[in-house]
């Protein structure tokens, strides 16, 4: 087994002038920084008054699991001989709030829709999903399902008639 350690930092930017006397005297805004890469502005999602022109965390881990997948399925294609030539998904995640203010991700969905170069490729490619799952570092470490429903479809022949 081999450890590899990420690092970043979280600055929080929505003070304005009372820090938090109150539940809506702060704002949620803050700014995620890892040197050399771009920075990432973060909020909270609206209904926790946040700002809807910058990420949220909800947002940020289903975008995590959607690119682990991604770079897991394609790591796993090049193993079993698929060629895929387009990869897109409409990831969805159900985050339930309770009572006490807190809540949970009960399930995430990735609907990748994957371009394969041939017909024969379409049922590996399909199944490769199951192992991608079970490669991914980020859906290996949640606590709540994350489902697949897959479209394989072929790439269209580019070949001009002779």
């Amino acid at each position: 087994m081999i450890d590899h350690h990420y690092a970043l930092k979280t600055v929080w930017t929505g003070d304005r002038g009372q820090g938090t006397a109150d539940y809506r005297s702060y704002g949620r805004d803050h700014t995620l920084s890892v040197a050399g890469k771009p920075d990432i502005l973060g909020s909270a999602d609206k209904p926790f008054r946040g700002d809807v022109d910058r990420w949220n965390p909800e947002e940020m881990l289903l975008g995590a699991l959607s690119q682990c997948h991604l770079l897991s399925y394609l790591w796993v294609c090049t193993t079993v001989d698929v060629v895929v030539t387009g990869y897109v998904d409409d990831a969805v995640g159900t985050m339930v709030q309770t009572t006490d203010g807190g809540g949970h991700f009960t399930e995430v969905v990735l609907r990748p829709t994957v371009t394969v170069a041939d017909e024969s490729m379409v049922e590996r490619a399909r199944a490769a999903h199951r192992e991608a799952s079970e490669k991914c570092f980020i859906a290996s470490s949640m606590n709540f399902p994350v489902r697949h429903e897959p479209t394989i479809v072929v790439r269209e022949s580019t070949q001009l008639p002779a």
